[in-house]
């Protein structure tokens, strides 16, 4: 089975805790706290490999953790970081968050690896919170979490030439007629149920030619295979529209034909711009006046590259083939509209972080920003000095006196993140 798509969850390891130790040695008293970092968790790299040529690696396994971070240890010694968890994909893979839509990594070449979540910051030893008034600390901070996100993951095939055309239109036997491919072929619609790739050589010029399946109307919507079939089309350079110009089986070739190029342009603006080359296929069951019919048509919306052939008999396909190589040897690489925004210009400007901001919401007070967050998550609780930090660095960024001015009384309670705990004079 070709897996081209996939959803799956991604998590980065969290950042291992500090550690609470004080140092000992024989004739050396109140050594002081020596207790180290705890380890930075493992990020989650996606990297692109030449040899795969599907998502098959997610048909069944939709979850990946990285490792976490190791704990700190004593004579202040950093905790082991976990290692990356290395998630391999085929070349011409897209990677966008399921969440918010937005498009994280695009493999384009062989090796190329993207951080897509990142592990946790390890939890600060005792050793740095001494000083001269607190000098033996009993506590440590907690790591960070890492970064987890859902992902959708899409394979467009890399291809230099796109096949399209209504099902049993004929594509797969010309793509077995052009290149060495051998697509499975018979005589009913959607004969190809997964792109196939040919590759055609002519001498020192070499190219892909990527069968798309059938596309019937509505394949935009959905319709058929929809989405399955048109995101293959993206890359490509040139079009290859393959009509049936027999009428076999009672179907217009003009209806066909602006039916599929209406689907690409709904579907992708871009892919109804993209070079098209028109081929009438099946000619030597075609009467002649229906073949000048259809060829006026195409040539009158502006295709100028029409070419006559039979791909069961091999009439006319040299040509194609020799035009085709032609204009591949000159079309530059697509460019991908959907990739990640690059900014060509920053303009930076300072401004001091705004920590935190008050809320309320349901009658419950809210305390919203990174700085709290990270301070929340990187306290223990269950550890008195910890939580007394915790208290004293609220009191000391004005966290307590931004409460009493919007209100807080006694009994009412506070929130950080999925922290609660109630306000007491």
């Amino acid at each position: 089975m070709f897996i081209d798509h996939a959803k799956i969850y991604v998590k980065a390891g969290d950042g291992g805790p500090g550690m609470v130790s004080f140092h000992t040695e024989k004739y050396i008293t109140n050594g002081g706290p020596d207790g180290g970092d705890g380890g930075k968790g493992g990020d989650v790299v996606f990297v692109a490999a030449a040899k795969l040529t599907t998502l098959q690696s997610f048909r069944f396994k939709h979850k990946f953790v990285a490792p976490d971070g190791g704990k700190g240890m004593n004579r202040k010694m950093y905790g082991r970081g976990g290692e990356d968890l290395k998630i391999a994909v085929p070349v011409g893979t897209v990677i966008k968050d399921a969440d918010t839509g937005k498009i994280l990594a695009d493999f384009t070449e062989d090796g190329q690896e993207v951080i897509i979540c990142k592990g946790g910051r390890g939890g600060s030893g005792n050793m740095h919170f001494a000083n001269a008034v607190r000098q033996a600390p009993q506590f440590a901070h907690m790591g960070l979490p890492g970064e987890e996100k859902n992902l959708q993951v899409e394979l467009k095939l890399i291809a230099d030439v796109g096949l399209v055309g209504y099902p049993n239109a004929g594509k797969s036997t010309l793509l077995s007629v052009m290149t060495r491919a051998k697509p499975k072929i018979a005589e009913y619609p959607f004969t190809t149920l997964e792109p196939v790739l040919g590759v055609v050589q002519d001498f020192d010029q070499a190219f892909v030619i990527a069968d798309i399946p059938g596309l019937i109307e509505d394949a935009h919507e959905g319709a058929g295979l929809g989405h399955d079939f048109l995101r293959h089309i993206e890359r490509t350079r040139l079009l290859i529209h393959v009509v049936d110009v027999s009428a076999h089986d009672g179907r217009d070739p003009i209806d066909d034909f602006n039916s599929i190029n209406k689907e690409l342009r709904e579907f992708n603006e871009e892919l109804s711009k993209r070079p098209q080359v028109v081929v009438a296929n099946k000619c030597d069951d075609a009467l002649e006046e229906e073949i000048e019919m259809f060829e006026e048509e195409v040539k009158k919306q502006g295709f100028e590259d029409f070419f006559v052939i039979s791909a069961a008999t091999g009439e006319g396909v040299k040509a194609l083939t020799d035009k085709v190589t032609e204009l591949v040897s000159k079309l530059p690489p697509p460019v991908i509209h959907d990739v990640i925004e690059k900014d060509t210009k920053k303009v930076y400007k300072y401004e001091k972080e705004q920590k935190f901001t008050i809320g309320k919401e349901d009658g419950m007070y809210v305390i919203e920003g990174s700085w709290a967050s990270r301070l929340r998550e990187s306290t223990d609780f269950d550890v008195y000095d910890s939580a007394q930090y915790f208290q004293r660095a609220l009191i000391k960024e004005g966290v307590y006196d931004a409460l009493k001015e919007a209100g807080i009384q006694e009994g009412d309670e506070v929130r950080i993140d999925d922290f609660v705990f109630e306000w007491v004079e």
